[in-house]
C-alpha cells in the first residue's frame, strides 16, 4: 500500500468515525448572578454537538518516512513533545466527534505498522 493509499484510508476511517459519533448535547446557561448557580437562568442554549475541543494524531518519529511524506504534502506539523502532529479539522468544534476521528485514524495507521497515537483535549 502506498502512502497516498494509506493516508486516504486513514482519512476515510476518521470521517466515518466522526460522522457516526453521537455526541452528548451540552446546555450552556447564563445565570442572573454568575456567581450563584441557584440564581434564575437568564439565557440557555443547547449545543447539539456537545463540548468544544480539539483532537490530533501524533506519528513517531517525526523524521520517519511517512511523517516526511506528510510534511512534503503540507499535512501536519512537528510536535512540541516529539513526533509529527496531524490535527483533525473536520466536525466544527465537537470534541467527541474530533476525538472519535483521531482514534480511528490512529488505528488505521497503527494497523499498517506506524507508531500513531490519538490525543484530544477540551477547549
Amino acid at each position: 500500500m502506498t502512502y497516498e493509499e494509506l493516508w486516504t484510508a486513514a482519512q476515510a476511517a476518521a470521517t466515518k468515525a466522526g460522522t457516526e459519533c453521537r455526541p452528548r448535547p451540552m446546555t450552556v446557561a447564563q445565570h442572573v448572578n454568575p456567581f450563584d448557580r441557584n440564581s434564575a437562568v437568564e439565557y440557555a442554549e443547547t449545543v447539539l454537538d456537545g463540548a468544544c475541543g480539539f483532537a490530533w494524531v501524533n506519528i513517531r518519529p517525526a523524521n520517519g518516512p511517512f511523517a516526511r511524506w506528510l510534511k512534503v504534502k503540507g499535512v501536519g506539523r512537528k510536535s512540541y513533545s516529539g513526533g509529527w502532529d496531524v490535527s483533525i479539522h473536520a466536525f466544527d468544534q465537537s470534541h467527541e466527534r474530533k476525538a472519535a476521528a483521531a482514534r480511528a485514524m490512529a488505528t488505521v495507521l497503527r494497523d499498517h505498522g506506524l507508531k500513531a497515537y490519538a490525543y484530544d483535549r477540551l477547549d
